[in-house]
């Protein structure tokens, strides 16, 4: 009968190791039932399940794989394998997959034992660690401060009401944030990314900005707040805000144009997507003349916002055609995944306000942006402590993988 075990090797990391061992091992005529292999700062740890044929038992080979071993100078150790443990093992093939990846300037040892620890209490196992940031020099420090490092998980959370509070709550307490997905194959095929404008792709709110230089800001922000209170819908914020722009020369779009600054990181993600393929749309409840600019400079491949109206030079405080709000977000984005024959389950959507979660949850993959808490809370996904790049590692690329 057939033995089964466990070979551990670890050391040195350095060419041949592999080949080596499995060279021995094929001599034998073993069958490897499972390999995994990591290395660490050049400190190799290589371990594989062998089926071992009856007609040559252990001994003779574990005699090889030691002196090869030794040849190597790595460190071998075998372990017996019981064969009911093995087809338990087997067994737990069909459970389910998660992705967790934690994502902050810098990471440390609190807060990757705060989440193992949360995962273990809630019935969840890590199966593997990677990390998606670049190596860091302590001489010549990264200007760019992102770190990420992904876990994949295995088995059902015993309350993923509860998992995903103990996540929030260690996000709030220690700076970082925490994704958790199921690993499956929409989330490494994703194919359509929508963005809010206003406070994700720019870092303004333009209304605001023309609001300053109209100077009706204070009474802009009043039915701002009233809106957020819940004492106006979007559309009649809107219109109402617009209403007070009646008048601002329209010379004055340029220059606000011209004096907000992209979001960190809105460049390196667009460009890195539009590589791979995807399709990029703008969905705003902001103004059209911004998402023109912005498709431009960006590459994008839709937009639509609202138009404001301009007769004889100057603003009429009025939008023309269908005003874009949460419902509409949401529907554009269906049309657009449906235009291009894409699922929803491949869509990402990505924004800071109340009006972007109807998208955000058609989305397979919702991303809370910078968001107020409510925000936070109502989207699958959340990134606050870094730009929009971050999504990159939600989306499980490496830096090395990425075009800066």
């Amino acid at each position: 009968m057939s033995e089964i075990f466990l070979i551990k090797i670890s050391g040195e990391d350095k060419p041949g190791i592999m080949h080596h061992i499995t060279s021995i091992l094929a001599d034998y005529e073993v069958r490897i039932l499972d390999i995994g292999q990591a290395a660490v700062h050049d400190t190799l740890s290589l371990a594989l399940i062998i089926e071992v044929p009856a007609r040559y038992g252990m001994a003779p080979i574990l005699k090889d794989l030691l002196y090869g071993a030794n040849e190597m100078g790595v460190k071998l150790k075998f372990v017996p394998v019981p064969l009911e443990r093995h087809e338990a093992w087997v067994a737990a093939q069909g459970r389910k997959r998660h992705i967790v990846t934690l994502l902050a300037r810098e990471i440390g040892a609190d807060m990757i034992a705060r989440v193992s620890g949360t995962l273990n209490a809630n019935g969840l196992n890590i199966d593997s660690v990677s990390r998606l940031s670049g190596r860091i020099s302590l001489a010549n420090p990264p200007r760019t401060g992102r770190a990420c490092v992904e876990f994949t998980v295995r088995g059902e959370a015993t309350d993923s009401e509860a998992l995903r509070s103990s996540f929030m709550a260690i996000s709030q307490e220690l700076g970082l944030d925490i994704a958790f997905q199921e690993d499956n194959v929409y989330r490494r095929n994703r194919r359509l990314i929508a963005f809010d404008m206003d406070s994700t792709l720019i870092q303004a709110e333009v209304i605001d900005e023309l609001a300053r230089r109209a100077g009706v800001v204070d009474e802009v922000s009043r039915i701002t707040e009233a809106a957020m209170r819940g004492e106006l819908d979007f559309k009649g914020s809107l219109i109402r805000r617009v209403s007070l722009l009646r008048g601002l020369p329209a010379t004055v779009l340029e220059e606000v144009a011209r004096a907000i600054p992209m979001t960190e990181g809105a460049e390196r993600l667009v460009g890195n997507l539009k590589k791979l393929g995807y399709k990029v749309a703008i969905l705003s409840g902001g103004f059209t003349y911004f998402g023109a600019r912005l498709k431009e400079h960006l590459g994008v491949d839709y937009v639509y916002a609202n138009e404001l109206e301009i007769q004889d030079g100057l603003l009429t405080g009025r939008v023309t055609g269908e005003i874009v709000d949460g419902a509409r977000k949401a529907a554009l984005l269906e049309e657009i995944a449906r235009r291009e024959g894409i699922d929803l389950q491949q869509a990402v959507a990505v924004g800071d306000g109340a009006n972007d979660l109807p998208m955000l949850g058609k989305a397979g993959l919702g991303i809370a942006f910078h968001a107020k808490p409510i925000v936070k809370k109502g989207a699958k996904q959340a990134i606050s402590t870094m730009g929009l790049d971050g999504i990159l590692y939600l989306l499980g690329l490496r830096d090395r993988e990425a075009l800066e």
